[in-house]
């Protein structure tokens, strides 16, 4: 199914997976926007795109409720409509464990990851069900299916939290139309890994996922006809182990 036409909502588009999901829907022929909350970043990717200005920027804490709905609004009135919201906002943080987290962290971590994509889908489904038709894209990770003490109890907690969360929208509402698609990437070279405890060699970076392997799968899922639900997907790095 073609994209071109199509109008996209990317939360955390300044970077890594949100930035490389943007790209590649704009370079689909989609109209996009960008949020996230660094307003220069978000806008250098806009002019990194070069393309006519499919890539439209709108600064936002989605953690925020206020923020994520008037971003909703905003969004809807640049672009007429959201066909497809990306959840690609997230966080974590150095000190993960247990017995060095700062519980502000925890919230915030939370905030960000969990209630920040509980936010923009809220904020969003309405419109959808209306058309009874709509895809959410949400960025979760394996750490959402598989506690590993790699990710830290925040972050574990939060992804397993949005996991269920999709799962939840994706049942509730598949009769309406929407689906809702959780993409469990495994390690990916992006920014959240210079808040890794142990510092992330480059040769490790090299050989891990980089941003656009995810993109690619994200389009994919996208240019699939309504009548196809992706309901889960895992991508990981070759050399990594999942059990």
């Amino acid at each position: 199914m073609t994209l071109s036409g199509k109008t996209v909502l990317v939360t955390g588009g300044g970077s890594g997976i949100g930035e490389a999901c943007a790209l590649a829907f704009a370079n689909a022929g989609c109209r996009v926007v960008i949020s996230g909350r660094n307003a220069e970043k978000l806008q250098a990717v806009a002019t990194k795109s070069n393309l006519e200005g499919r890539i439209s920027v709108h600064a936002a804490d989605v953690s925020i409720r206020d923020q994520a709905f008037e971003l909703i609004d905003w969004t809807t009135k640049k672009l007429g409509r959201i066909d497809i919201l990306v959840n690609s906002a997230g966080i974590n943080i150095a000190n993960r464990q247990i017995s060095t987290i700062d519980p502000a962290d925890w919230d915030h971590v939370m905030q960000v990851n969990a209630t920040g994509a509980f936010n923009t889908i809220y904020a969003t489904l309405p419109q959808m069900r209306e058309r009874k038709d709509g895809l959410i894209i949400n960025i979760s990770s394996i750490s959402g299916l598989r506690s590993l003490q790699l990710g830290g109890v925040a972050y574990n907690a939060s992804k397993f939290a949005m996991t269920a969360l999709g799962t939840c929208v994706g049942q509730e509402e598949r009769n309406h139309g929407i689906r809702v698609t959780n993409v469990y990437p495994g390690e990916v070279e992006t920014p959240i890994l210079d808040k890794r405890p142990v510092p992330v060699s480059a040769e490790h970076r090299a050989r891990i996922l980089q941003p656009e392997d995810i993109s690619a799968m994200v389009l994919a899922i996208a240019q699939l006809p309504p009548r196809a639900h992706v309901p889960d997907i895992i991508v990981k790095p070759t050399t990594q182990e999942f059990a």
